[in-house]
């Protein structure tokens, strides 16, 4: 301790020439938790391979194959984070000279970086296997897209040339200006010209929401022209067919706000669980850390 020129003392911190964050440890740790996590993951996606089939009937339900991945990827999360934050601590060398509180802080922050570290990697891995096989499937639907565009751009030639070249968009408006009087008689002589024409009402009615009265008693009249039927049956069936349409697009639209559901539900899930795995991982390493210094070797020194 200095002594001052009046004989007092003065105290002077002490700073010590270490880091505080032992990199080997954390990396160490890190590592195992990556190995655990991959093992774990095939392992699980092999028991999930046996929970689905191709075969009707023998393959369980979509809820039961996603709850059933949710929770695995909890159960991996856990058990790689209490793994990789125990061997964080445990490996580590023992600071002497450090305060007792200061200790545990700096084993739970260990622990967070080697959770840290090893979550980081394994979601690079995922995201780098995910977007192999989002590559895969964007080519295969590239490639259907190509040969529905060759079909796409024939049908547009063949309605074009039947058309005298009028845009698609404009094919609806056209067909309700030049709609005949007789159209029964004009279904009955000129079938592929009544087929196009309800396939444009049919599409309006898509895009628009629904199809107009007009339009349905217009459908009721080919329909009897073509078929045969009353105006009456003609109608019925006009209404049947626009109702299963209807429930065709109604069913999309369930599926696609289940799967948005799903999808919520598997990331707040997902979020929750990496929050406990950092917690996890600095107990653990707190813990390994304790049980480290709890074995301390004595050197005894002889005194002559």
């Amino acid at each position: 301790m200095p002594i001052s020129s009046t004989g007092s003392a003065v105290a002077t911190p002490v700073e010590s020439s270490k880091s505080a964050i032992a990199w080997g440890p954390i990396i160490g740790g890190a590592v195992a938790a990556i190995g655990i996590s991959l093992i774990l993951i095939l392992f699980g996606s092999g028991l999930g391979l046996t929970m689905i089939s191709p075969w009707s009937g023998e393959s369980s339900s979509a809820a039961t194959v996603g709850i059933s991945a949710a929770i695995w990827l909890v159960v991996v999360q856990w058990l790689s984070a209490a793994l990789g934050g125990y061997l964080t601590g445990r490996l580590r060398t023992k600071w002497a000279a450090v305060h007792t509180d200061e200790v545990f802080f700096r084993d739970t922050a260990h622990g967070f970086v080697s959770w840290a570290v090893a979550t980081v990697f394994v979601a690079g891995f995922l995201a780098s296997s995910l977007g192999s096989l989002a590559g895969a499937g964007a080519q295969a639907v590239g490639s259907a897209a190509a040969t529905a565009g060759v079909a796409g751009t024939a049908a547009a030639a063949s309605s074009d040339s039947s058309s005298g070249g009028t845009d698609m968009a404009t094919s609806y408006f056209t067909d309700a200006l030049l709609r005949p009087q007789q159209a029964q008689a004009r279904a009955q002589n000129d079938d592929g010209a009544a087929t196009a024409e309800v396939s444009r009402i049919l599409l309006n009615g898509a895009v628009k929401g629904g199809v107009p009265e007009d339009d349905k008693a217009y459908l009721a009249t080919i329909v009897a022209a073509r078929t045969g039927l009353s105006p009456q049956d003609a109608r019925a069936r006009v209404d049947a067919v626009l109702k299963r349409i209807e429930d065709a697009k109604v069913a999309a639209q369930q599926a696609v706000d289940e799967a948005r559901k799903a999808a919520a539900t598997t990331a707040l899930v997902g979020s929750l669980s990496l929050l406990v795995g950092a917690f996890i991982s600095c107990a653990a390493a707190a813990l390994g850390g304790r049980q480290r210094d709890e074995e301390e070797d004595l050197l005894v020194a002889t005194r002559y």
